[in-house]
């Protein structure tokens, strides 16, 4: 018997995987772990729908590659992440449209001002040749994107002193607008006084009336608790928002065949759940913030465009952005200027 028990003492001592009951690759430290940075709550649905790609990607690697996420930024703000992603200090981001414009300015075409109308048109461009452009651009900036846009919604325009319901309302507000020329542009030809700040500062610079008015879609409104600094919420429309996921180009190179389709199916399939998610969230948000105080009013929109056009804008973004890219943006949504 005590012959049996050491030859059973020995099996276990060489192999201490069997002893512990699980497979020896289980407990194999990851062959790559990669940093997910952006700047939402772990409660937004982009976070929500990211773990769930994480964690299917970890599963179905074998624990080869492990991505853990840095929500609200918890590594600095928009330009900040931009810059460490570009450099390699992480290997994922999710910036909108406007700020990975700063370095491929053709990203921010989706981001003209009320040029889209419906969820219907944005996705049949951002899924189709406008958003194959695109990424084409992107990708010459060496990043790696993926497939499918995540979505941000539209934005609204909130105020601290007044409802926003037609262009003359914009007239000399402080508005603060993300880093972005294209939002400045707009918003200057919309006779505003845009300031650019980092989203991370935006909720004390409204607290301290550096800027009385701010734009963002409503669950941006919501998870930053804006509502608690402002009181009107104008269904303006003005621009659709989206996250590109996006990837820096040697993490991504580095990896092997079956490790980049994997990554890539993975986001690819829990972006366009997020896309239901938000139009779900977004049905409850306003009475939401309703209840917490917001006051919400219709806008008109032709009051817009129109000023828009007679500012001159879409005829001096069709020249910035070029005939390629303007003509992507009209055959989806139709004559602009």
């Amino acid at each position: 018997m005590f012959a049996k028990r050491r030859t059973f003492l020995k099996t276990l001592a060489a192999s201490p995987a069997l002893y512990l009951g699980v497979p020896r690759f289980a407990r194999a430290a990851p062959q790559f772990v990669y940093k997910y940075a952006n700047n939402l709550p772990m409660s937004h649905p982009l976070n929500v729908r990211a773990q769930e790609a994480a964690d299917r990607i970890k599963k179905e690697s074998d624990g080869q590659l492990q991505i853990n996420i840095f929500p609200n930024n918890q590594l600095g703000g928009d330009t900040d992440m931009l810059t460490q992603v570009r450099a390699g200090a992480v290997e994922l981001y999710t910036p909108s449209a406007l700020v990975i414009a700063t370095v491929v300015p053709e990203a921010a075409i989706s981001a003209v001002g009320f040029a889209f109308s419906s969820y219907d048109q944005v996705w049949a461009a951002m899924d189709g040749k406008l958003g194959a452009f695109v990424r084409q651009q992107i990708d010459k900036a060496h990043l790696h994107t993926f497939e499918k846009m995540w979505d941000n919604g539209f934005r609204q325009v909130t105020t601290s002193s007044k409802p926003v319901q037609t262009a003359a309302d914009l007239h000399g507000l402080k508005i603060r607008v993300p880093v972005s020329p294209l939002s400045i542009s707009m918003f200057k030809a919309l006779s505003s006084s845009p300031t650019s700040l980092q989203y991370s500062e935006l909720y004390t610079s409204l607290q301290t009336h550096i800027v009385d008015a701010q734009e963002n879609p409503l669950a941006i409104i919501q998870s930053g608790k804006l509502y608690e600094v402002q009181k009107y919420c104008s269904l303006t429309n003005h621009i659709w928002d989206g996250y590109w996921f996006i990837a820096n180009g040697r993490a991504f190179d580095k990896l092997p065949a079956n490790l980049r389709t994997l990554w890539e199916t993975a986001f690819n399939d829990a972006g366009v759940k997020q896309r239901e998610d938000l139009r779900k969230m977004n049905e409850s948000i306003q009475s939401d913030l309703q209840s917490k105080g917001m006051v919400f009013n219709a806008t008109k929109s032709d009051s817009f465009q129109a000023a828009l056009r007679n500012a001159g804008f879409y005829k001096e973004w069709r020249g910035k952005f070029g005939e390629q890219a303007w003509s992507q943006l009209e055959g989806a949504v139709g004559k602009l200027a």
